[in-house]
């Protein structure tokens, strides 16, 4: 069995790792929060005193962080210089296409196959064991990474070379973020009109209109499958990790001269949001933002 090393215990990561353990994978951990560290003790994964102890004996380095910047200081710092030959590097961190396709190089210039492979489904597709994984980088090393990606998802799609992982990632959740708003929109201008929220799903989610937004996480408390509306929105995606992956969305844009008004316009919104106050609260929430 392939010994692995996990660096990103956080709300993802956490969940990740345990998928892992529970496939009996055996997983050397490191986080710099020792709540989380104590945390992935308790599902079997064993904790290393740094993150350049938990890679110097892995065949495969798994790594969860929130930003580029963290995954360049990490992978420059601790781990090219610190993993033996040819070890699988996986970096499923949410980040710029740059970055990625940066460590990347670096990674290749020392002989180390490199992937980057983003997720979506959020904490609870992590804890069960079903998210979905983008990836990014050559076949070859597709191949040896899939078995431990199926450990922790249950779509598993090569996106192409190296930055299309990420590429994938920006662009499914800038189009999840603009179709977020519009159904929020579409739920208070149908209820002002005098339709019942649960008449207007029955009729929308059987019709042209219907979205994933809307028949799988329904901003309307009460309406559809249970969501985070359900909840007062807490939970879920939060809408500051929604505006994150906007803005990595219109860096891309930028960087290949792309028009994307809609994206634009939902980064601008998402943005108005978080300073209201509720950043923490599930990208839905925007449906408050309507009246």
């Amino acid at each position: 069995m392939k010994k692995l090393a996990f660096i990103g215990l956080g709300n993802m990561g956490s969940g990740m790792a345990k998928n892992l353990v529970k496939h009996e994978f055996p997983v050397v951990a490191f986080d710099l929060n020792e709540a989380a560290m104590n945390n992935a003790t308790t599902f079997g994964c064993k904790i290393a005193i740094s993150a350049q102890v938990a890679v110097s004996d892995a065949d495969i380095v798994i790594t969860m962080l929130p930003a580029g910047e963290h995954v360049k200081a990490l992978y420059v710092k601790d781990i090219l210089n610190n993993v033996k030959p040819n070890t699988l590097l996986i970096d499923c961190s949410t980040i710029d296409v740059a970055t990625a396709q940066y460590v990347s190089g670096l990674a290749q210039e020392k002989q180390l196959p490199m992937l980057d492979a983003p997720v979506s489904g959020g904490t609870a597709a992590a804890s069960a064991g079903t998210l979905t994984f983008m990836v990014g980088g050559d076949s070859h090393a597709f191949a040896q990474a899939k078995e431990v990606l199926n450990a922790m998802g249950k779509n598993v799609i090569h996106a192409g070379k190296q930055g299309a992982g990420q590429a994938a990632k920006i662009c499914n959740n800038m189009l999840l973020g603009a179709s977020m708003i519009a159904t929020c929109e579409s739920f208070q201008l149908a209820q002002k009109l005098g339709l019942d929220p649960q008449v207007f799903y029955d009729i929308a989610s059987n019709a042209s209109g219907q979205t994933w937004s809307m028949t799988s996480y329904c901003p309307v408390k009460g309406v559809g499958p249970e969501s985070p509306a359900d909840h007062e929105f807490q939970g879920g995606f939060a809408s500051a990790l929604m505006l994150k992956d906007l803005k990595l969305a219109m860096q891309g844009a930028q960087s290949v001269s792309a028009d994307v008004p809609m994206g634009e316009r939902a980064a601008t919104l998402f943005a108005e949001h978080c300073e209201k106050g509720n950043s923490t609260l599930d990208f839905s929430s925007i449906i408050n933002q309507f009246s």
